[in-house]
This record gives structure tokens, sequence and C-alpha cells, in this order.
């Protein structure tokens, strides 16, 4: 995976059975993707000053085992697909000490601007674009 960082559950993140609840590991997804364009040097919060949001189409997750309370997870991210409108992101959670794997997902997200509409970013923004480009382009080679 092109970017991964590790998290600790969090009791707010299980239920009675002392697991992480389905629906966090969504949000975990959406923490490790916000950080991988922290790190690469362009952070989300940035590219929203550009008039540039990137809503959520579908998110899917498959649950292989849970995790539990204290364990510390490593998420990880890459971008899979890019198109002029829209792009995609791999996921997968894993124990970070035993390599064990919890869940893997996928999301898409369209480029809209902040009303929503659906924007052709390389036109609209193209330092986004390019910034996102990039990252996609180095992934690709990295798994050739």
């Amino acid at each position: 995976m092109a970017f991964s960082m590790n998290l600790r559950v969090q009791y707010y993140d299980t239920d009675k059975m002392m697991v992480v609840y389905h629906v966090n590991y969504i949000r975990y997804f959406h923490t490790v993707r916000t950080e991988y364009f922290r790190a690469a040097g362009y952070p989300y919060s940035d590219m929203e000053k550009e008039d540039f949001q990137m809503p959520v189409l579908s998110v899917a997750a498959d649950f292989k085992t849970p995790a539990v309370y204290d364990e510390l997870v490593t998420v990880s991210c890459k971008i899979t697909k890019l198109a002029p409108a829209s792009m995609e992101f791999d996921y997968e959670i894993r124990n970070a000490e035993t390599g064990e794997l919890h869940v893997t997902g996928h999301s898409r997200h369209g480029f809209t601007s902040r009303n929503l509409r659906p924007i052709p970013l390389k036109k609209k923004c193209p330092e986004i674009y390019a910034f996102i480009e990039e990252l996609y382009r180095s992934e690709s080679k990295e798994q050739e």
C-alpha cells in the first residue's frame, strides 16, 4: 500500500463485544486518506481553499477478523483509479504487530466544487490534479 499509519483502537470505537464497531472502519479509511494527502504535502484543508471537494460516492468494507479494544492497527491506502471526475482508493487494516488482516475496503470519490457540482479537476484545479496524478503514477510504478 502507498501510505500507512498506526492507530490505537479506542474504547469508544468498540461495541459491547469490545470489537471495533463496523462503521468505525469507514472512519479509519477517512483518517488514513486524509493523512495520506497531508504526508504527501497537500493537506485536504488546503484543497478545500481552492473550491475543491472530494465527496464519497461509494464505500465498501470486507470484514475478515475483528480488531479489538487497545489493539494497535495499521491502516493503509492507495489510489487505484484516477479519472477526470473521480478517483478510487483501496484500504487494508491489519494488526500492527502480527500483520493479521482485519478489513479490506474500497471507496470512490467525485471531484466537485463547494456546492457539490461536478468539476473537471484537471481544468478547474490543475495544481490539485497534478498532485493527485503524481501520487497515482508513483503508486502504479511501485506495483510494477
